[in-house]
């Protein structure tokens, strides 16, 4: 996740949130304890946050109270540190969960996805994606981020018109009711529409065959068993949807 997509979630926040994010965003994925002012506002300026170019962080980092500390300097210039108390706000800015870095990460790769998406029910079903990741509720973050995704290519499908997709899904399924809208895919086998989507061009091979491959972890989140994934397994499915159907 680079700087500019962890801090999309902030885009209306205050110049403080922001520069405590960079902070926290160059402790935790960076390994840099600590930051001069001049570096914090290179790294605003570089992702285009806005108010950038004007804001002090000196004054900013200097009305943080407790949130953000000095430890020493470099050549003339001041490095600053976030705090505990630092990091636990920020944390509570962008909902990351405590003490778990893999979770934090794909929570802020989650929210510049949704930052991404404009048609309202994907984006319903991203964000309660969000809050089941948030809290560490790993099956639910999958099944709802696969139907997010699902919906998407259903919508990217129908851009090419009825009668091609009817195509599509019948070459596969021959018994498959016609799709006249976007809500008749529920009553075609989500694998079967992966293949129309290979059919229509909306992915290649390589793709509907790592979309497959998350389908099945969807299946066994989704429905009745003791199977529970572990973070990295849930990692990969989201970089692997998330970079095929929301980038």
């Amino acid at each position: 996740m680079t700087l500019i997509e962890f801090l999309a979630p902030l885009t209306k926040g205050t110049h403080e949130s922001r520069v405590l994010a960079v902070l926290y965003y160059c402790e935790q994925y960076e390994d840099q304890a600590s930051l001069t002012s001049d570096i914090i506002k290179k790294r605003l300026v570089g992702v285009r946050a806005p108010g950038a170019s004007k804001v002090n962080v000196p004054d900013v980092l200097g009305k943080s109270g407790a949130l953000a500390d000095t430890n020493g300097l470099q050549g003339k210039s001041r490095l600053w540190k976030l705090t505990e108390s630092g990091r636990k706000h920020v944390r509570e800015l962008l909902g990351l969960p405590a003490n778990n870095p893999e979770l934090e990460h794909d929570v802020g790769t989650l929210s510049a996805a949704i930052s991404k998406v404009t048609d309202v029910d994907v984006r319903e079903y991203l964000g309660e994606a969000l809050k089941s990741l948030s809290v560490g509720a790993l099956r639910p973050c999958v099944v709802s981020v696969w139907v997010a995704a699902a919906r998407t290519l259903q919508h990217e499908m129908m851009k090419k018109g009825t009668t091609a997709v009817a195509a599509a899904v019948q070459k596969h399924d021959q018994k498959a009711k016609a799709i006249k809208s976007v809500d008749d895919f529920a009553y075609t086998k989500e694998s079967i529409q992966l293949l129309a989507a290979r059919e229509l061009g909306i992915i290649d091979k390589s793709e509907k065959d790592t979309l497959e491959e998350a389908l099945d972890l969807r299946n066994r989140c989704g429905h009745p068993s003791k199977y529970r994934p572990g973070v990295k397994k849930v990692s990969a499915f989201m970089e692997d949807v998330i970079s095929i159907v929301f980038t």
